[in-house]
């Protein structure tokens, strides 16, 4: 059966349901070691993408903080998201996705950091950068990036739906394309210089319908990684989509990293 689409607000409204259903069933236990989530949002987004999530997951218990990457260079966004990982007051679990995966792999280093989530997401090794990753699986022809005469790209306003967010409405994919934030297209040839991936546990979400980065290169990755793959039906916007099944995901790490 075909799923129907839901507007970005009926996606609130349905987690904001969800959250009063995990309110009163699914409350995080007292003695769980890892209650902290920090979100790090990708390329041409804001941390606002996460709220669906975000609602879910403090509904449960969670201490949840965003990142607002500035989408400048690779350094400072890792300097962002260290500056919400300090902030913490315990263990924590780093959710990032498409280049937040690049940016979670090298700011997990973090000793606060006690697992990694790849949501539609990059994973280099130390030494890789973000546009390698493609280079044997090439982004799918539907995602197009333009880049201006100061070196920040955006996504083609004509594709960017199919390409970013195809199962959404017109009217919300139409908001996002209007308010996407730039990149700089320099950061995609910067390396990692180390790769948490190697020392935490990692779990990967993979969008089977992701229009942005390949499911092949997004399920090799999470199987380079050793992550554990769980595979959802949706575009590359999981978490506005799918939030529940991304909070879940997010969930089962944060218990699994405890009993670690």
């Amino acid at each position: 059966m075909k799923k129907e689409t839901k507007t970005l607000l009926q996606a609130v409204a349905m987690a904001a349901g969800l959250a009063t259903n995990a309110m009163a069933q699914d409350m995080i236990p007292a003695d769980q070691v890892v209650r902290n989530v920090v979100l790090v949002h990708g390329a041409f987004a804001d941390g606002s993408g996460w709220r669906g999530v975000y609602d879910i997951l403090t509904a449960r218990g969670y201490r949840v903080s965003i990142v607002q990457n500035p989408l400048t260079s690779l350094a400072d966004d890792v300097a962002a998201t260290h500056r919400i990982v300090d902030r913490q007051d315990g263990p924590t679990i780093l959710v990032g996705h498409s280049y937040g995966g690049t940016v979670i792999t090298e700011a997990g280093v973090n000793q606060k950091v006690a697992g990694l989530v790849y949501v539609s997401a990059l994973a280099p090794d130390a030494g890789e950068t973000t546009g390698g990753q493609f280079t044997d699986i090439p982004p799918p022809p539907e995602f197009v990036i333009e880049t201006g005469e100061d070196g920040f790209g955006f996504v083609n306003l004509e594709k960017f739906k199919i390409g970013f967010a195809g199962d959404t409405t017109d009217a919300d994919a139409a908001f996002l394309r209007d308010s996407q934030v730039p990149i700089n297209m320099a950061i995609f040839g910067e390396p990692v210089t180390q790769a948490a991936w190697k020392t935490k546990p990692s779990w990967a979400v993979v969008a089977t319908q992701d229009k942005a980065i390949d499911p092949a290169l997004l399920r090799h990755t999470a199987e380079k990684i050793g992550a554990t793959i769980v595979e959802v039906e949706a575009s590359h916007v999981p978490m506005l989509t799918q939030p529940q099944a991304v909070a879940d995901v997010i969930d089962v790490a944060a218990k699994g990293a405890s009993a670690n």
